[in-house]
């Protein structure tokens, strides 16, 4: 399963680009319903910078979130759990990351927990790069190997293990899982030589191939099925304070993950090139298509109390779920629907 190079429309893709430069968004910032009004300050952290979550992106570039009178500065906290506790302790109105964490604040005994309100992926968005190529990759081939995962209790590698489990592997006893690289380290890591397999997210698995060091063999999003990955999510006090505002966000969410599904790879990766400036316009393009051909967006951003008893199982199966959580306490749709 080897990423193939998209060399269709570079002209075209670098004209538009430049144009993108010269001219700014579709939708300038300030244009739009709200124009006029002051704008709202809202942080929002989330868990990585990556293509993955090109919707919220698009959001962002196309002046969405500023029609809807928010003025939305975007940090990266590098791990859900960083992420979570910059939420928490009020460095961030709203974060963006795997539900899990939710779901152990909740446990925490946090008075003021998170509830999530919208989900933006529902499939993992990671790869397994192998050394070599592999035309017929079967997960059975880890048995024996080291495999370079992500950090305990995090869904990166909790869906990896679920994926394991449903080859029957098991991950404590069939390979060997290195636990011990920081989020993000890992590509630089396997390209140093650690590990037969490593498991990556994008742009680092296709960074592994154009450098020669690593061929993508499987894609965790499509062997896993549907799962609700990431969503956005925000203190019980700051939903209540801020409805209004909330109402804004996701429509803002909702016009980005709109124009995404109805427009090409290559016009999206115009519109989030300013994102990811160290990576050429075309991989992006190539890697958008990836993801938009395995489905892995949710469409109207609704977050199903299905989806949410699949997330516990997944949590459950990893020995990492004490209890189960309601889902009318964890989640709400009210803005989305």
């Amino acid at each position: 399963m080897r990423l193939k190079k998209n060399h269709t429309g570079k002209a075209i893709l670098t004209i538009l680009l430049g144009l993108l430069l010269l001219t700014g968004c579709a939708n300038p910032a300030g244009k739009g319903i709200l124009s006029g009004q002051p704008k709202e300050k809202v942080v929002l952290n989330e868990v990585a910078h990556s293509i993955f979550y090109t919707p919220m992106y698009v959001a962002i570039e196309n002046g969405y979130f500023m029609e809807e009178g928010i003025d939305l500065e975007l940090v990266t906290g590098f791990g859900a759990d960083k992420t979570m506790t910059a939420l928490l302790s009020g460095e961030a109105d709203i974060g963006f990351m795997g539900s899990e964490s939710s779901i152990y604040t909740y446990l925490g005994g946090a008075n003021d927990y998170a509830v999530n309100f919208a989900q933006l992926t529902q499939r993992a968005g990671n790869f397994l790069v192998a050394r070599e190529p592999i035309e017929d990759f079967t997960w059975d081939m880890l048995k024996g190997k080291n495999v370079l995962g992500g950090r305990k209790g995090g869904m990166p590698e909790m869906v990896f293990e679920y994926i394991l489990k449903l080859n029957d592997i098991y991950p404590t006893t069939d390979l060997t899982i290195d636990q011990s690289i920081d989020f993000g380290s890992t590509a630089a890591a396997f390209s140093g030589g650690q590990g037969d397999f490593t498991v990556e997210f994008e742009p680092h698995a296709t960074s592994l191939e154009e450098k020669g060091d690593g061929y993508v063999v499987a894609s965790l999003g499509v062997d896993s099925g549907y799962v609700p990955y990431t969503a956005f999510c925000a203190k019980m006090s700051y939903m209540n304070e801020h409805p209004e505002l909330m109402k804004h966000f996701v429509n803002a969410l909702q016009k980005g993950m709109d124009y995404t599904l109805s427009h090409s790879s290559d016009e999206l990766a115009v519109i989030i090139a300013p994102q990811f400036k160290e990576t050429d316009v075309n991989t992006i393009a190539t890697i958008i298509e990836r993801y938009k051909s395995q489905d892995s967006w949710k469409a109207d951003l609704v977050f199903e109390e299905d989806a949410f008893t699949l997330l516990q199982n997944i949590l459950e199966e990893a020995g990492e779920l004490e209890r189960r959580v309601p889902y009318e306490d964890l989640v709400t749709t009210v803005y989305v629907k």
